[in-house]
């Protein structure tokens, strides 16, 4: 079982950036791959992006360029440095974290961007 607990949401104007962090924490023997996705009122819970255990990254288009992911494997705690928001970019934001046989969903931290 890995407990996940995300960190760092808030307010923010248009343009502004935001660090989200999450930590994971339990019996494990060692994480795969990590990620964010996000959930807006109203819509169903998409990728945002997600980094394998050797640093390998993927973004969604929508946030490519401004939002960057990286991990720490010795701490267990992947990040989420969000750069240049968009009202559009308000949201719940969920860290996931995948084991073998499973995949752990934090209770998220909710992001928003006013205009």
């Amino acid at each position: 079982q890995v407990q996940l607990v995300e960190s760092g949401g808030g307010l923010v104007q248009a343009g502004g950036s935001l660090r989200l962090s999450c930590a994971a924490s339990g019996s494990f023997t060692r994480i795969n791959t990590m990620g964010w996705y996000r959930q807006a009122p109203g819509k169903q819970r998409e990728w945002v992006a997600t980094i394998t255990r050797d640093g390998m990254t993927n973004y969604a288009d929508s946030v490519k360029g401004r939002f960057t992911i990286s991990r720490d494997n010795a701490r267990n705690m992947v990040y989420l440095q969000m750069n240049s928001l968009k009202p559009e970019d308000t949201a719940a934001y969920y860290c996931q974290a995948s084991t073998i046989g499973s995949a752990n969903w934090g209770q998220g931290t909710q992001v928003t961007v006013s205009s």
